[in-house]
C-alpha cells in the first residue's frame, strides 16, 4: 500500500502474479502453463463459479461425487446446468472410482468436478484412481475441473498428484482452482486463480471483467509474496497439521460407535454418528439425524460440528482440526462425555 499499488489492476491479475502462479506450479507439479492460462479472482469460490458459467449452460450436467463441498452443487445450478451426485463410500475412502464415473456419464455430461484433498473428507485420491478417472475423462471428452486448493496439506502416507499431471491430453481437459487461503492461511485476502486452456480462460477473462473487475490489487502483491517468499512456513505448519490430525483420530477412534475415512490431507475428520441416532445423547432427548446432532452437541456439550446433511452425506459431521490443541482436547473431552456419557 505505501509503494502506491492501490489502483485498478488488469481485470484478470497483474503479470507478476500470473508468472508465479505458473512458476510455481511447475516447481510442485512439474507442469507447464503459460500465464495466458491463468486468471486471478476473487478467491477460489470466484474462480468455480467462473469456470461453471463459462463451461456450462442449461441442460448441461455436471458430476459431483460426494461428501462434496456445499457449495458446489448450488454453483452448478446457477449456471442452468445440473449437478449430477454421486455417492461415495467411506470404505474406499470416499474415492469416486471410474466404474461409477463412466456409469454416471450421459450425453449431456458437460463436466466432473473433483476435490483433492477434500473438503469436508480429507481424503486424497490415489494417483491409480485419478489415472483411471483421466482416461474415461479422455475418452469421454469430458472437461474435469479439479479443486487443488489444499494441496499443499498432504500427510505421510500420502501422495498428491495434480490432475493436469497425468498426461497432455488430460491437461487439455483440465481446469485447476487454486489460491493462497489453505496453503498461506490467507483466507480474508480473497485471492484464488485458474490455471485452464487458453479458450477457456479467454471466456472466463471475458466474464470476470464484466463481473467484479480487478481482484483486489493489495492481496495480489500479498500473494506474490507468498508465492516467490520462504516455503518453510508451509511445511512447519503442515508438520503441525499432523500432529493435530493424529490426535484428533486416536480420540474418535476410541469412542464407541464412530468410524470415519482417515484424512490424507486438508484439516477435516468427516466421521459416521449415525449410530447414536435414536438414543438420547447428552442427557437430552433422542436425536434423528446428523444435523439434530450438531443441535444437540452445541447446545449441550458447547461443540460446534457441521452436519454432513449439508455436504451430501447424511449420518456424518465434519471436525475441523484447524484450531489450537488446547481447543481440540477441551472440545474433544466434551464430545466423549456427550457420547459416553448419555
Amino acid at each position: 500500500m505505501d509503494a502506491g499499488f492501490t489502483r485498478y489492476t488488469a481485470a484478470t491479475g497483474i503479470p507478476e502474479l500470473k508468472k508465479a502462479i505458473c512458476d510455481a506450479f511447475l516447481r510442485d507439479h512439474g507442469v507447464t502453463w503459460k500465464p495466458s492460462e491463468v486468471t486471478v479472482s476473487n478467491g477460489a469460490k470466484h474462480c468455480l463459479h467462473n469456470v461453471l458459467v463459462a463451461c456450462c449452460e442449461p441442460g448441461d450436467e455436471v458430476i459431483i461425487p460426494t461428501p462434496y463441498w456445499v457449495s458446489y452443487s448450488a454453483l452448478v445450478e446457477l449456471t442452468g446446468a445440473k449437478p449430477v451426485l454421486v455417492e461415495t463410500r467411506e470404505q474406499d475412502g470416499f474415492c469416486l472410482s471410474a466404474a461409477q464415473f463412466r456409469a454416471a456419464i450421459t450425453p449431456r455430461t458437460r463436466m466432473l468436478m473433483l476435490n483433492s484433498p477434500s473438503n469436508p473428507t480429507g481424503g486424497v485420491y490415489p494417483v491409480a484412481a485419478l489415472q483411471a478417472l483421466a482416461e474415461v475423462a479422455v475418452e469421454k471428452d469430458i472437461i474435469v475441473l479439479s479443486d487443488e486448493i489444499y494441496d499443499k496439506l498432504i500427510y505421510p502416507g500420502h501422495e498428491f498428484r495434480s490432475f493436469a499431471a497425468l498426461g497432455e491430453e488430460v491437461r487439455k481437459r483440465t481446469i485447476i482452482v487454486n489460491g493462497v487461503s489453505k496453503a498461506y492461511a490467507m483466507t480474508g485476502w480473497r485471492i484464488g486463480w485458474t490455471l485452464a486452456p487458453e479458450n477457456v480462460s479467454a471466456a472466463i477473462n471475458k466474464l470476470q471483467s464484466q463481473q467484479t473487475s480487478n481482484p483486489c490489487s493489495v492481496s495480489q502483491y500479498a500473494a506474490l509474496a507468498a508465492l516467490n517468499g520462504p516455503q518453510e512456513c508451509v511445511a512447519e505448519m503442515c508438520q503441525e497439521f499432523v500432529k493435530r490430525r493424529d490426535y484428533v483420530c486416536g480420540r474418535l477412534k476410541a469412542i464407541p460407535g464412530l468410524s470415519f475415512a482417515e484424512p490424507g490431507g486438508a484439516f477435516y475428520v468427516f466421521f459416521n454418528v449415525a449410530s447414536y441416532f435414536g438414543r438420547p445423547v447428552g442427557g437430552g432427548t433422542p436425536v434423528t439425524n446428523a444435523t439434530d446432532f450438531c443441535t444437540a452437541l452445541l447446545d449441550r456439550a458447547h461443540v460446534a460440528l457441521v452436519a454432513g446433511d449439508a455436504f451430501g452425506a447424511p449420518g456424518y459431521v465434519r471436525l475441523s482440526f484447524a484450531a489450537s490443541m488446547e481447543s481440540l482436547v477441551q472440545g474433544l473431552d466434551a464430545i466423549e462425555k456427550f457420547l459416553i456419557g448419555s
